[in-house]
């Protein structure tokens, strides 16, 4: 273990960017043992006025508009890359090459093409640690079901799962890059990255997957007068554009298990602000989340077949994954959210850097992308086949 200070930098500074800064803010405080001294070095936004209110709110000690500035900044060993995809395997492949451990969002990249190649940069560099942002699989309650599909509920029939949001719902709402990119690069990517790789997480590798269908209802959508991040209305200019990616999508699957998999994924859901669920059936009983509800799980277990077999709501508490020292109230009925989980995040891949074994479980790795896209990749070949089956890998 190093003990070393370990200085950080975020590029990007829209909205997952700043929960990246508060996630390293928040990661000393968070489970045990200490980690180094953190250095909060520096938040890069192509708007300046953007980094420079990030780097003051969260306390990084300066900003910029370039983020080469930080490939040869002494005090910078940890970055995190939060920028639009198909930035990302230039800004990363850089970063490694100058020595620095990377933190990627997700999707690792625009393509499968990217991905791998960034797969390959990280393996160049075998002393430096790198991983991708899918930090759903850090929501204790998915954790806790993980643990019982793998401890008692054996095994799984059927995984069905949603994430429906409704960012994109209104066709006020402005164009921005999310927009951009081709079949397979809107809802699918956006969320649908994170469904996939849950039901992944918890249930195992899909083989193949069948019935793809894409819809775009909004068409068009008109160019902002000034910068846009995140979901955020804007001013609208007379500019409008067309909309080259998916609003809605649907797919079924196999997994490797023999388990079937049943998916819908949109951004246009009214009424569904950002609504990650999934219901889990097995052979010895089940289980369900909602991230409307996140600090809670219903499970089924020891099925007896008497009549009175139901779920049975559980709180997530300090006998679960993450919440014991991973929050200042660490007791059931004490929520948490999304927030949270960044920190976690970040708390993992600075024990990672450090050197420190038996922590949280380490962060997914650039092969963990890479296999992510690859089922993207499928479905959005699969939708291009009228719904035909294709195979994953």
């Amino acid at each position: 273990m190093t003990h070393s200070p370990i200085g950080v930098a975020v590029i990007g500074a829209g909205m997952a960017g700043r929960a990246h800064c508060a996630g390293y803010r928040t990661a000393p405080t968070l489970f045990d043992p200490p980690l180094p001294p953190i250095r909060y070095a520096a938040v890069v936004d192509a708007n300046e006025a953007v980094a420079k209110d990030a780097a003051g709110r969260y306390g990084y000690a300066r900003h910029g508009t370039d983020w080469r500035e930080l490939l040869d900044a002494d005090d910078v060993q940890v970055v995190s890359v939060v920028v639009a995809n198909h930035l990302h395997r230039e800004i990363v492949e850089a970063l490694l090459d100058a020595g620095k451990h990377v933190l990627c969002e997700k999707p690792l990249a625009a393509s499968l093409e990217d991905a791998r190649a960034m797969v390959a940069a990280a393996a160049a560099h075998p002393d430096l640690v790198s991983g991708v942002g899918f930090v759903y699989r850090r929501q204790p309650a998915v954790a806790a079901i993980r643990d019982l599909v793998v401890g008692e509920l054996g095994e799984v029939s059927h995984f069905n799962g949603r994430y429906w949001c409704d960012y994109a719902r209104s066709a006020e709402t402005p164009m921005a890059w999310r927009y951009k990119g081709g079949p397979g690069t809107g809802a699918l990517a956006d969320i649908g990255s994170h469904l996939i790789d849950l039901a992944e997480f918890v249930c195992g590798p899909m083989t193949s997957v069948s019935g793809g269908a894409f819809t775009t209802k909004v068409t068009e959508r008109a160019v902002p007068l000034g910068t846009t991040y995140g979901h955020a209305k804007a001013e609208l200019s007379d500019v409008r554009e067309p909309v080259e990616n998916d609003d809605v999508a649907t797919f079924t699957a196999h997994f490797e298990s023999g388990a079937v998999g049943t998916f819908s994924i949109s951004r246009i859901a009214p009424g569904h602000a950002n609504s990650l669920a999934f219901d889990l059936m097995a052979e010895h009983g089940a289980a369900k989340w909602d991230m409307d509800r996140p600090a809670e799980l219903s499970v089924i277990r020891q099925l007896r077949g008497d009549g009175l077999d139901g779920y049975n709501q559980v709180l997530a508490g300090p006998a679960h994954p993450y919440v014991k020292g991973g929050l200042p109230m660490d007791f059931p009925g004490c929520s948490y959210g999304v927030g949270d989980l960044f920190g976690y995040q970040a708390r993992a891949f600075l024990e990672q850097v450090a050197g420190i074994e038996g922590g949280l479980p380490e962060v997914a790795a650039f092969d963990d992308g890479v296999r992510d896209l690859t089922v993207l990749d499928a479905v959005t070949r699969s939708a291009a086949a009228g719904g035909a089956t294709i195979s994953v890998g």
